[in-house]
């Protein structure tokens, strides 16, 4: 088949998992990605429950939660399969295993993680991360969506932005504002809360029509009195927005690996294709100027993949370079998806710019991962800003 992901220092249970999700991106999300692409309206849940019960929901969520325990890098090989099979699919179990359960299994109490994580990790509940609004993207400690006290608990009003599942979900790790309004404390006035999507007051908007993954449901979110009580703050009311810097350092390893999943699939493609297309008497896979495409592209991907795995073992590790190499592995993989891509619908020609054919749907669906969680831009700025960093520590 594929790619190897360097197999020989694949343990046993490794190979088995990554087998049953290569299984699984082959024959049940690639023949229904270009549905899935169509279908612009509403969301099709089933595979996602599919990947529940496969365990793929709980992949980094501790065996004592009913998760499989596994590190980073294993998950990752199983992201990209999925991204792979359809890049759609792969977002929304990026999303519920990299940002909420991964807060709620640092900063939750026990009694949220029994009643949250336990069956998230089992795949009976799925979950989503709202961050974003209208006015606070890459700025995101500008966020306004206002957590007031009331009684013991809180009163939540405000609206966000590009929620992936946030219609879907059955609960949302939501970053409100938790200081007075009077006397804002910048990033130290956010709040971590865990929002049922069945409370009172929360209205999600519309499925947007979006560029690229279709397939994948993204929905703004309004807040309109919606009431929660004291147990679904997650932590300290302030520390919300570490947490989500936190998330997101693991949640760019998952987009760098839908990054390369989506780059691997149009390598493919565009490779097949150049040995059926015949022009001038012979297949175009002759031809040395797309040789010359398909090496780089090939290039590209694997080195794009040795950089995702370099910082998984990081992140698995807790080394002091992690942010770093998390934002160079996002940043590389995302800009080679999108260069990767574009090569492929040059190998199509004219068919590639076709709806009949998927590459132009990968290429749709790779541009969006130098947007979200941290365009190319921002990333750039972490990464010098740790180098700086690093050059001060060793001084």
């Amino acid at each position: 088949m594929r790619r190897s992901h360097a197999g020989a220092h694949l343990s046993e249970e490794q190979r088995e998992i990554l087998v049953m999700a290569r299984k699984f991106a082959r024959r049940e999300l690639r023949p229904g990605a270009e549905e899935r692409d169509a279908n612009e309206v509403s969301m099709d849940l089933g595979p996602i429950r599919q990947l529940g019960d496969l365990g793929f929901l709980g992949m980094l969520i501790p065996e004592e939660y009913d998760g499989l325990g596994l590190d980073m890098l294993t998950y990752l090989y199983v992201l990209e399969e999925i991204a792979w099979g359809d890049a759609a699919v792969a977002v929304s179990m990026s999303v519920h295993n990299s940002l909420p359960t991964q807060t709620l299994l640092r900063h939750g109490s026990s009694e949220q993680k029994e009643q949250w994580l336990r069956p998230m990790a089992r795949g009976e509940l799925l979950g989503a991360f709202s961050l974003t609004e209208a006015d606070a993207g890459s700025d995101a400690a500008a966020i306004t969506a206002q957590a007031t006290r009331d009684g013991e608990g809180w009163r939540l009003n405000g609206s966000k932005m590009w929620v992936t599942n946030g219609a879907s979900a059955d609960i949302v790790l939501m970053m409100v504002r938790t200081d007075d309004p009077e006397d804002r404390k910048g990033s130290r006035g956010i709040g971590a809360f865990l929002v049922p999507t069945e409370a009172d007051g929360y209205i999600p908007g519309k499925k947007e029509r979006k560029m690229g993954l279709r397939g994948s449901e993204t929905v703004s979110v309004t807040m309109q009195d919606l009431y929660l009580g004291p147990e679904y703050l997650i932590g300290e009311p302030g520390l919300g927005f570490r947490y989500a810097l936190e998330a997101l350092e693991g949640g760019r390893l998952g987009i760098a690996a839908q990054a390369i999943g989506i780059a691997e699939a149009a390598l493919d493609y565009a490779r097949d294709y150049a040995e059926e297309r015949v022009q001038f008497g012979r297949p175009i896979a002759e031809f040395q100027g797309i040789q010359f495409k398909l090496a780089d592209m090939a290039t590209r991907v694997e080195a794009a993949r040795g950089l995702l795995y370099r910082a998984a073992l990081a992140y698995d590790a807790d080394e002091p370079r992690k942010r770093k190499l998390s934002s160079m592995a996002k940043l590389n993989a995302s800009e080679a998806a999108t260069w990767v891509t574009r090569q492929a619908v040059q190998i199509f020609g004219g068919y590639g710019y076709s709806r009949e054919y998927p590459v132009e749907r990968l290429f749709r669906d790779a541009k969006v991962t130098e947007i979200y969680e941290g365009t190319s831009e921002i990333h750039r700025i972490i990464i010098a800003r740790e180098l700086y960093l690093e050059r001060g520590n060793d001084k």
